[in-house]
């Protein structure tokens, strides 16, 4: 791990500095990619995805970066093989603060190509195949349970410090085999490393998130010599087999175990925040899944294609690829922007309208598609699946009690606080 020695911290301040004089610049300019971060648009980036999407299917940004807002590029790219998540020659694609405070992490295999990827994501899979993982359900109520029980006589309470944030952080705990006096540290961690996937904003943060990397490679490096002389039924014991028997690195292992703490607390916590703020927000929706709990798996898939927790993702072309009759050259960078594909008018009738009955259209893209699918992505299902039903059926009187708070953040969608009350009168969503 490196440290920020007093040069380094200068360089670093210097490279955040001017990558916040570029995105004032070019989005002063009128560079709609750059502005997607904006917090002008944090509480509702919508309407610049259809601004963007009025441009045509590929938008290039004055910096040379593309993006599509539809849903059939965004598909296709994700699955082209001519695309990836590094440059053809394995170098990565984004410098600048980011890569200074990546390179303090051990690489997950999202962040790799075949056939690295390929080797790592199929040692990792049996942890999700989908008998293990409806497995889960039961463990999963008696959470959602307790973690009701100890607010639901209590005025109000916060919805994601009291149940969105402590499920997910419980259930990856449960699944890696983290010990009971580490769960508290690393939720702390997972919350801090998802603040940082928009980018580092300060050398306090850079500093931040480097010693948080430090301390999750111990955490897991000696999880891992644990599991290897007294083996238990979790992910960190089966991959200490692997490591045992040379099929990866104890290196590969650590960046693994961090991809699944990051996208097992990430992806839920910001699903159950923005799920339940849209069913309050729109209260026949509410009404009806009050009156139908059944229709929660349903709500579930409709709040991931109306307000994804991951907002984009980005690829690197590794060769020339004509797309939409624009050529992208190797190396250029294309953002697929989830959720405006979700919402693209072409495949989705009424794409701005929540509707927890929505049975047409495809599969969102809230989950990513091709090869780097999401993993989790059945347990953050049934999370959330469990989550809008128990409230519906324990909480029906449930209403927003105060203004709620976003995370700093727009590509990663979700809230920091959002007061709620079951029992008194409302306030009206913000």
């Amino acid at each position: 791990m490196n440290n920020l020695g007093p040069a380094a911290s200068l360089r670093l301040g210097s490279q955040i500095q001017a990558a916040k004089a570029a995105n004032w610049l070019l989005g002063g300019l009128g560079d709609l990619l750059v502005q997607v971060e904006h917090p002008k648009w944090r509480d509702d980036p919508y309407p610049l995805y259809e601004r963007m999407r009025e441009k045509g299917p590929l938008y290039r940004g004055l910096s040379g970066t593309w993006a599509t807002t539809s849903f059939a590029l965004c598909n296709q790219v994700l699955r082209d093989r001519r695309f990836g998540m590094k440059n053809a020659d394995g170098s990565p694609p984004l410098g600048g603060a980011m890569a200074v405070v990546s390179q303090n992490y051990p690489e997950s295999f999202l962040d790799m190509d075949p056939p690295d990827h390929t080797r790592l994501r199929r040692l990792a899979a049996p942890a999700f195949n989908p008998r293990r993982v409806d497995g889960y359900r039961p463990r999963v109520q008696q959470i959602v349970d307790s973690l009701l029980d100890a607010v639901e006589q209590q005025e109000s309470f916060d919805l994601v410090r009291d149940l969105a944030a402590p499920l997910p952080i419980t259930v990856i705990s449960d699944l890696l085999g983290i010990p009971e006096p580490d769960r508290a540290a690393f939720a702390e961690y997972g919350a801090m490393i998802g603040e940082g996937l928009s980018g580092v904003h300060s050398i306090r943060q850079a500093k931040d998130l480097i010693e948080v990397g430090a301390d999750l490679v111990s955490l897991f490096d000696r999880l891992l010599h644990e599991r290897a002389k007294e083996p238990g039924d979790d992910v960190i014991s089966s991959l200490a087999v692997a490591v045992g028997e040379e099929k990866m690195t104890a290196h590969e292992l650590h960046g693994c175990a961090l991809l699944l703490l990051v996208a097992g607390f990430e992806t839920t916590v910001n699903l159950i925040g923005n799920g339940v703020r849209a069913l309050l927000a729109h209260p026949e929706q509410w009404a009806q899944l009050r009156a139908k709990p059944e229709l929660a798996a349903s709500t579930v898939e409709e709040v991931l294609r109306y307000d994804p927790p991951v907002q984009a993702s980005m690829r690197v072309a590794h060769t020339d690829v004509e797309l939409a009759g624009e050529t992208i050259k190797a190396g250029q960078l294309v953002g697929v922007l989830l959720a405006a594909g979700n919402r693209d008018p072409e495949v989705y009738d009424e794409p701005a309208k929540f509707d927890i009955t929505r049975g047409s259209g495809p599969e969102h893209l809230a989950f990513s598609s091709g090869i780097h699918y999401c993993l989790g992505a059945r347990l953050a299902r049934i999370e959330g699946e469990l989550v809008f039903r128990t409230l519906a059926e324990r909480m029906p009187l449930l209403r927003q009690a105060g203004p709620l708070e976003r995370r700093e953040t727009n590509s990663i969608r979700g809230l920091r606080k959002f007061p709620v009350a079951a029992n008194f009168p409302a306030q009206r969503c913000q």
